[in-house]
């Protein structure tokens, strides 16, 4: 299969370069869009509710040990400060970043010797990226 065939791109999101530094691009956390409250559907003139347009059902990722980890490390850089919550605020949970972090450790290791290269890659990845940024925003 071409590099062009595989429907889906890559891009390094990880906040430190290789030599440790932050990087410049990435150190602001992105503002999300404010959430939205739903519009109550509209009255039938009997006054009951009227019928809701069919929506079509919500695509969800295959559950796999990677969705996982991805999962736990978007908790932990939220309870990081790194990633506004829902009212659009960074805010700093360093208990809650560790035990996080620290699940994500245990996992690593009750998995150790089960786990495929990209796997072991990945959580590896994953735990040297959040340390990191959770020594940055403690000290």
């Amino acid at each position: 299969m071409s590099e062009q065939d595989q429907g889906f791109t890559v891009k390094d999101r990880r906040i430190f370069r290789e030599d440790g530094s932050p990087r410049a691009e990435d150190s602001a956390p992105t503002q999300a869009a404010p959430a939205q409250k739903p519009e109550a559907a509209p009255q039938a003139e009997t006054g009951g509710p009227t019928e809701e347009p069919k929506r079509e059902p919500l695509r969800l990722p295959p559950v796999d040990f990677s969705g996982l980890i991805l999962s736990l490390s978007h908790a932990a850089a939220l309870h990081l400060g790194l990633l506004p919550d829902e009212q659009g605020q960074a805010r700093l949970d360093p208990a809650l970043a560790r035990h996080t972090i620290d699940t994500i450790a245990m996992l690593k290791d009750k998995t150790q010797g089960n786990l495929t290269p990209d796997e072991e890659r990945l959580i590896t990845g994953v735990l040297t990226e959040l340390r990191l940024a959770f020594v940055q925003a403690t000290k």
